[in-house]
């Protein structure tokens, strides 16, 4: 990632969150951090470090006990996780 990309990444207040609870939209949480990954030409490491703000709630739970259980783990794993959860 070049300097001038890593300086214009959204901070995380501007980055999707994601609650797992209610009426959510698993797939828009997806699409959204997709889409700044790519823009950003952002590595894995870079945007699942992130996790930890990014969930909340519920889903801020069950990351920690995955991520406990298996450590770090790709974008496209825990893709996979969001939408098979």
């Amino acid at each position: 990632m070049g300097q001038a990309l890593q300086k214009e990444v959204p901070k995380l207040k501007e980055w999707p969150h994601f609650s797992g609870e209610g009426e959510y939209d698993h797939i828009e949480f997806i699409r959204g951090i997709d889409m700044i990954k790519e823009d950003f030409e952002l590595p894995d490491r870079l945007v699942t470090a992130r996790f930890k703000t990014l969930f909340t709630r519920s889903a801020h739970r069950w990351y920690i006990k995955l991520r406990q259980a298996h450590g770090h783990q790709s974008w496209t794993l825990w893709k996979t996780q969001i939408i098979n959860k």
